[in-house]
């Protein structure tokens, strides 16, 4: 038992500084996009970007209004675009492709930051993670059943909307956003480090070596390679900026190429945080088998296409 205590920690002791090197790197950057949205909404400028998206949003069976969620999804996280859902009279078939859509691409600057650090290029996220969403809604919206012939209800019309509107008394905004931003990096912070060091301890005592071999066929099937399994399983289960500081500890033992994070995180980066998004998506109506299982695919077909451009180029 005492050399138990003491293995634990030293892990502790090994992990606790570079956790915390990654949670003041994230917490800063949530702060700051976050600060900038916020200013966004308060100018009235996300309204303007959501009128000027919106009327290509009938090629996924969607009213322009939807476009709201998605765009405040897009540039904030799930749980903004969650807030705009509810206040629309949405169906089930429209709430299942517009969550289908936000949970591929969501958060993209901070999430597209954490991807960066491990290695995959902001720019590559940003375009596959944004096409990979478009796709999802023109090809759900064709499959589907029930696919309305024309779109009725609400619509943003850009003239209607001005870029520069102010939203409300600033203190009072900027008190709420601070309370609710204090919440989140107190949140963050607790679980970045216990995620650390739970990963530290599965590696220290073997466990991680079965979880591998537990999830070879799935890895195998999505075309991921057996040892980006603990990296899959943080970004299912609590999402990439929860798990940044055990991904960028992963990618810091040398042991994943640059090649095999690329992989990863085209995959990731579409269908990742599958516990609660798909359980929020669904207490509203959304089904979640074809939230996740349409990304599945998509980042199948994505992730084997790169491996055959790699094949190609020799790498």
């Amino acid at each position: 038992m005492h050399a138990f205590r003491l293995k634990i920690r030293q892990i502790v002791a090994t992990a606790t500084p570079q956790a915390f090197r990654t949670i003041g790197w994230i917490v800063r950057l949530t702060v700051l996009v976050s600060f900038v949205v916020f200013l966004m909404q308060y100018t009235g400028l996300i309204n303007w970007i959501s009128a000027l998206v919106s009327p290509i949003f009938h090629l996924f069976g969607l009213r322009g209004d939807a476009a709201m969620a998605f765009v405040s999804g897009y540039f904030i996280n799930i749980y903004t675009s969650l807030g705009v859902i509810t206040t629309l009279d949405l169906t089930v078939r429209e709430i299942t492709i517009l969550a289908t859509m936000s949970t591929a691409a969501h958060a993209i600057i901070v999430e597209g930051a954490v991807l960066r650090k491990t290695g995959t290029p902001t720019l590559y996220t940003i375009l596959v993670r944004t096409l990979a969403s478009l796709t999802l809604g023109l090809v759900l919206n064709l499959l589907l059943p029930g696919r309305p012939e024309a779109i009725v209800g609400s619509s943003m019309v850009l003239s209607d909307v001005p870029v520069f509107a102010i939203q409300g008394d600033f203190w009072p905004l900027f008190g709420t956003w601070a309370k609710g931003m204090l919440r989140l990096v107190v949140m963050m912070t607790v679980l970045i480090y216990l995620l650390n060091i739970v990963q530290r301890m599965l590696y220290e005592f073997g466990i991680m070596e079965r979880i591998s071999r537990l999830l070879r066929p799935l890895l195998k099937l999505f075309g991921l390679p057996e040892k980006t399994s603990f990296l899959w399983i943080v970004a299912n289960v609590i999402g990439l900026s929860y798990g940044s500081a055990a991904m960028l500890d992963e990618v810091a033992r040398g042991s994943i190429t640059r090649k095999e994070i690329n992989l990863l995180n085209t995959h990731i980066g579409i269908s990742h945080s599958n516990l609660e998004d798909l359980l929020l998506y669904a207490s509203i109506g959304g089904i979640w088998w074809v939230i996740l299982f349409s990304r599945w695919v998509m980042t199948t077909l994505l992730v084997w296409s790169l491996r055959g451009y790699y094949r190609l180029r020799g790498c």
